[in-house]
């Protein structure tokens, strides 16, 4: 029996994430890879695995989500682009109906989004400092020598915190050698570190929002039993960690590919075989107006597939839509 699935790929500035669902919306499978500046070679590789794994399969339908996906729309032929909000929401929901509160670190960034009766009602995400995030606790394992697996681990074994200054990553970082020159130990100051990064997170990407349970934590960080700790020892309630926290973004493009084909009859999935293709991007600005538009173009094999990035409209009229559209100028 041929299996028939839906796929969801989550293009970020650290990961690229792919997760195959059955039609009843069932993770069957999920791929975590580095993209390492490269994003199509990275969805490429992705697609590859997945297909080596499943072999004869059929593609029902496919969404893309994350910073790059409008890029990999084009390249894979996508029936649904949709923003990150939306795709950690609709996952966040398929995994637990009732949430009310979803925290979401990922690599470079980190959001908040609230949501009320099954409806997002409001978001935020940070917008200048990057502490807490997975490259800034990435970077802190590498220069303490500690294997990022083993970071949480070793918060955990610390029941004394120090306190660290987390209101940027600069600031945390000289106070974690200060801590060390005084002699605090690494447990603790990794302990103090996930509060400070916790409470920064709060206080600038939380703030003003009304924090209900059930609260789900998703995105790589969640994987760290520290910051997990700390978010539990802050908001005074459960965090939930869902089973596939670190592709959730993946999972919500596949849910959105399977609401937009109720109303379609073929995906417009290009399939295995496009991947096999030679992709180039160029960009350039649009001096039509004041906006001056970066419009980024992309080609197959020396063919014009797709560009995207004017307000207007002036240079993507003539082809394909791909995801959302893009506001009007004023």
């Amino acid at each position: 029996m041929v299996l028939q699935v839906y796929l969801g790929i989550d293009v970020g500035s650290v990961s690229t994430n792919i997760a195959v669902l059955q039609r009843d919306g069932t993770v069957v499978d999920s791929l975590y890879i580095r993209t390492q500046g490269r994003p199509i070679e990275a969805v490429q590789t992705g697609l590859k695995e997945i297909k080596k794994r499943f072999g004869n399969m059929t593609v029902l339908g496919v969404g893309t989500t994350g910073s790059g996906r409008y890029l990999t729309g084009k390249v894979v032929g996508a029936d649904s682009v949709k923003n990150e909000i939306t795709a950690h929401a609709l996952a966040a929901m398929h995994i637990m109906p009732e949430v009310k509160t979803v925290l979401e670190i990922g690599g470079q960034d980190s959001k908040i989004i609230i949501i009320r009766r099954g409806v997002v009602t409001d978001f935020a995400m940070n917008t200048v400092c990057a502490a807490g995030t997975g490259s800034f606790l990435d970077q802190q394992a590498a220069r303490l020598n500690i294997p990022i697996a083993q970071f949480g681990e070793l918060a955990l074994t610390s029941t004394t915190p120090v306190r660290i200054a987390g209101r940027c990553a600069v600031f945390a970082e000289s106070d974690m050698i200060h801590k060390q020159q005084t002699g605090h130990s690494t447990a603790a100051i990794l302990h103090g570190l996930c509060q400070a990064l916790v409470r920064n997170y709060l206080n600038n990407v939380g703030k003003g929002k009304s924090v209900l349970e059930p609260v789900v934590f998703q995105g790589g960080v969640a994987a760290n039993q520290g910051m997990h700790r700390a978010f539990e020892d802050a908001l005074k309630c459960s965090v939930y960690v869902p089973p596939y926290f670190n592709v959730m973004g993946a999972i919500g493009a596949a849910l959105s590919a399977r609401e937009e084909m109720a109303a379609k009859r073929v995906s417009d999935f290009k399939g295995f075989d496009a991947l096999n293709a030679t992709y180039t991007t160029r960009s350039f600005e649009c001096s039509g107006c004041a906006n001056v538009c970066e419009i980024i173009e992309l080609s197959a094999n020396d063919s014009l597939l797709g560009r995207w990035g004017d307000r207007c409209g002036k240079w993507t009229q003539s082809l394909p839509a791909v995801g959302e559209k893009a506001c009007e100028t004023a």
